[in-house]
């Protein structure tokens, strides 16, 4: 049994197949999936989304892009909200300075709400991270000197010392279809050393679809990919690699009533 434990199933909805999406996972054997919330006014759609199918689950929170635009919520906001039962993680919240879609400035306070409101729920922080890793590393570790709190850096793309320093946090690694890419020997390398009970698999549907279905719209059916490429480079079954990943994702993301 396999977990996509981000996607954006809303894109799906909006484009009329959500359904149909949700039921390819299913046969493809994957039995939960987390559908992420970017920014606050879209939390009511995400949530509903979750609420309509027993295997979906929802995050709460406010995307980096959307940090200059969208008012950042406070502590208590998240805190309140993150009570419905469907919510398992906070986020995806973080820093992307590739993109530099918002001030810098305001993508650190935002993280900092998003860190506040993950110790206090004790729910995963769900982090992105984009040519940010000196400012990412100072703000996590920051956070967690003010107390542990859990949490994932999803979609991983950035160096061997961000990952060092998430995992020595408590942090787990998230890898997504960009690890099956011609041109991604590096994030390979990484992915071979992330500890065992640390990786966890996804999409981050309906983008970055992994070969050999690149360039198409992705689903969460193709978290599969994902899970062959991951297991061919830690010389691993792909069965043992989906047992791995699914068990690592409910440790983790401990509200997620197991699939079955």
């Amino acid at each position: 049994m396999y977990v996509d434990s981000h996607c954006h199933l809303d894109y799906h909805e909006r484009d009329g197949d959500l359904d149909e999406v949700v039921a390819r996972a299913r046969r493809a054997g994957v039995g939960t999936l987390v559908t992420i919330c970017t920014k606050m006014s879209n939390f009511e759609t995400v949530c509903g989304i979750a609420e309509r199918f027993d295997d979906v689950w929802c995050s709460l929170g406010v995307h980096p892009h959307e940090a200059g635009e969208e008012p950042i919520p406070t502590v208590d906001e998240l805190v309140a909200l993150a009570a419905h039962p469907k919510v398992v993680g906070i986020g995806e919240t973080g820093l992307d300075y590739f993109y530099e879609r918002s001030p810098r400035d305001a993508q650190q306070a935002c993280l900092r709400v998003h860190i506040d409101a993950a110790r206090e729920t004790g729910l995963p922080l769900i982090v992105h991270a984009r040519d940010a890793d000196d400012d990412m590393i100072e703000i996590l570790e920051e956070g967690y000197r003010n107390g542990p709190y859990p949490g994932l850096i999803h979609c991983f793309t950035s160096g061997p010392e961000l990952a060092e320093k998430a995992i020595g946090i408590g942090f787990s690694i998230s890898f997504s279809g960009i690890v099956t890419f011609k041109n991604a020997e590096d994030l390979r390398t990484v992915a071979k050393s992330v500890p065992e009970d640390r990786i966890l698999i996804e999409t981050d549907a309906p983008y970055l679809a992994p070969v050999p279905n690149r360039g198409k719209r992705n689903e969460p059916a193709y978290v599969v990919h994902v899970a062959e490429m991951l297991a061919d480079v830690r010389g691993m079954e792909t069965n043992t690699l989906a047992d791995v990943t699914t068990g690592n994702f409910h440790r983790l993301f401990n509200r997620v009533t197991p699939a079955g």
